[in-house]
């Protein structure tokens, strides 16, 4: 099966999607495509108006449906039959999401887009199987604690990996009896749109779900504020999710699950396995080109084995090569914007000139595209930029430490707190030092998720509020009552 396609060819499905109807609307947002930065389309942006469509949409399609009140198995096995259509149309959603993004094609219909139906089917699986729960009190007393749907729910995605984003929100509050508007990244939407399409051909009712396109300032704010979204759910930049909370306080009081940014380091001790280490911390740098919030952005290795750990990294950084994402053969991805690429290169930049080393790459890549080459920085203190900031970009910093104690303080970030790496043979260090990481997530011998979605996501600090997957991104999706009935 060759996935490659011609970008020129794709019909885009330029508007919103709202009941069953795909709304044609103006571009307003130009677009550029990652890959060749040629201008290819435009984003339109949804008003205060066309949200509250979206709104009263939603409601009106719980009440005829009664979606949250009707056999918790009739939502399994509408789920169900959306992850076999997703699977089916796997093609379809790869070149959509390919010619948008930074995901290679090859990578998406084995990837993201299977991980994606398999997590739809995971969360539907919550349907019949989490409910109510009978507790202990005193003989002349029935307690009870019951769990019911929001109604509708608000979702906004990142760019970064836009289907598995839109199945993170869509699974586990559809599983959980509500209805959702999403709002997909203004610059990556369209498989987004085709998804949401696939599920009412699936025989989900229309209206439960319903996209609408637009930036945050305009589509977002209107659906942070909007009174009857009762609960929000966003993945995205801290600064980004700060903006969200303080629309919704001024405009009322919401639950809110948060996936924000992150800073993560990777920690290497001398008892582990180089080899394996180095394929991880470069895999975890290199995937999606950095563009990962919990990408493992900062490597803290053990002195006396630096040396060997840089050589592997440095042989494994070597030799890529840029190819569009529509090409079946690329491994390596632009950068999403041309902005963001002279972001990464002005920190770069500035951490060279505060004492850092260059060690490999450090500087746009030749060529069509946003393209940067992979970076490994040395030399770098807590104060560098490089430590610091949020790069998303594929840039490595390098430092070094003597003993336990060091490793943590140079692991602690000031912000951030999403995920950290762990690498050693000793079981009892790899114990202790994972209930001292300050993280969300601690990966031992390893750097990233498995296919295992009963594990929850989410961060410390300034990393988020919530969680998404596991059971817990179920439960955030249903409110609770105590009850209390005197026999």
């Amino acid at each position: 099966m060759d996935l490659s396609f011609d970008p020129d060819s794709l019909s885009l499905p330029v508007g919103h999607f709202v009941g069953e109807h795909f709304i044609v609307a103006d571009g307003i947002i130009p677009m550029h495509r990652p890959s060749d930065g040629e201008a290819y389309a435009g984003c339109p942006v949804a008003d205060a108006d066309l949200v509250d469509q979206a709104v009263q949409t939603a409601k009106a399609a719980l009440k005829e449906s009664n979606w949250g009140g009707v056999r918790p198995r009739e939502r399994l096995n509408v789920l169900h039959r959306w992850a076999d259509l997703i699977e089916q149309e796997a093609e379809t959603l790869a070149r959509l999401e390919a010619i948008a993004s930074t995901r290679p094609v090859g990578q998406l219909v084995d990837g993201d887009i299977a991980i994606s139906a398999e997590q739809i089917r995971f969360f539907a699986e919550f349907a019949d199987k989490e409910g109510s729960d009978l507790v202990p009190t005193d003989d002349g007393n029935l307690g009870m604690i019951m769990t019911e749907p929001y109604g509708v729910v608000g979702a906004i995605t990142p760019w970064n990996f836009p289907i598995n984003m839109a199945a993170w929100k869509l699974g586990p509050a559809l599983a959980a009896g509500n209805a959702v508007v999403l709002k997909p990244s203004e610059m990556t939407p369209f498989s987004t749109i085709y998804l949401a399409q696939l599920a009412v051909r699936a025989g989900l009712p229309a209206g439960l779900i319903n996209v609408v396109l637009g930036d945050g300032i305009t589509t977002g704010s209107a659906m942070t504020g909007h009174p009857e979204i009762a609960k929000i759910s966003f993945t995205g930049s801290t600064r980004a999710g700060s903006a969200i909370m303080e629309n919704i306080a001024r405009t009322g009081v919401k639950p809110m699950t948060l996936e924000l940014g992150g800073k993560s380091p990777q920690i290497v001790f001398a008892d582990a396995d180089l080899d394996k280490a180095a394929a991880a911390i470069t895999a975890s740098i290199l995937g999606n080109a950095g563009q990962a919030c919990v990408a493992g952005s900062r490597l803290i290795v053990e002195k006396e084995i630096a040396a060997r750990l840089i050589d592997a990294i440095k042989s494994r950084m070597d030799g890529v090569i840029a190819r569009p994402t529509w090409d079946a053969a690329s491994q390596y991805s632009p950068i999403i914007s041309e902005r963001q690429r002279q972001r990464i290169d002005g920190i770069v930049s500035a951490s060279v000139s505060a004492g850092g080393d260059c060690l490999v790459g450090g500087a746009c890549m030749d060529g069509p595209g946003y393209f940067y080459a992979p970076t490994l920085v040395a030399g770098v203190d807590q104060n560098s930029p490089a430590i610091i900031e949020e790069i998303f970009g594929p840039v490595l910093t390098l430092q070094t430490f003597e003993d336990e104690e060091e490793a943590l303080q140079l692991a602690d970030h000031p912000s951030y707190g999403l995920a950290a790496g762990l690498f050693t043979r000793d079981l009892s260090r790899a114990i202790r030092l994972t209930r001292r990481l300050q993280a969300g997530t601690v990966w031992v011998n390893r750097y990233g998720r498995s296919r295992d979605h009963i594990l929850p996501t989410g961060g410390y600090k300034q990393s988020g509020i919530g969680k998404d997957l596991g059971r817990e991104a179920f439960q955030a999706n249903r409110k609770s009552k105590s009850v209390l009935i005197s026999l």
